[in-house]
């Protein structure tokens, strides 16, 4: 059976949540938003594309820092609403130049760095 971005739920402004999973160790990475033409980008060229709500524009992740995210594999959820990447990611996969986005923990009421900066 064919994909069609089309037959995914997207949200109000048409836009659903990605996951990105490191594919070998199954880190997850970082959480970014996708639009239909972002899906359609991603699968044609393997390099993970997003929608950036700030900017209003796409970007491929690592375009401007290096630290590409090549696709391994593609998952949709079952409520069709919110996918996962499995990805090789190359250096940093958040902005703060950390491997992951999710470096702070909450622990007994505190939050605590959980990892520093990639030198």
């Amino acid at each position: 059976m064919s994909f069609d971005p089309a037959t995914l739920r997207y949200n109000a402004d048409g836009l659903l949540p990605c996951i990105a999973q490191d594919a070998t160790s199954g880190e997850v990475l970082m959480m970014a938003w996708m639009n239909a033409e972002a899906v359609a980008k991603t699968l044609e060229t393997r390099r993970v594309t997003y929608w950036s709500r700030s900017r209003q524009a796409f970007w491929i992740k690592g375009e401007t820092s290096g630290h590409t995210q090549d696709l391994v594999d593609f998952r949709i959820d079952c409520d069709r609403d919110c996918l996962l990447a499995l990805v090789n990611q190359e250096g940093a996969a958040c902005h703060t130049n950390r491997r992951t986005c999710f470096y702070t923990s909450v622990t007994d009421g505190e939050e605590v760095e959980l990892m520093k900066p990639m030198s």
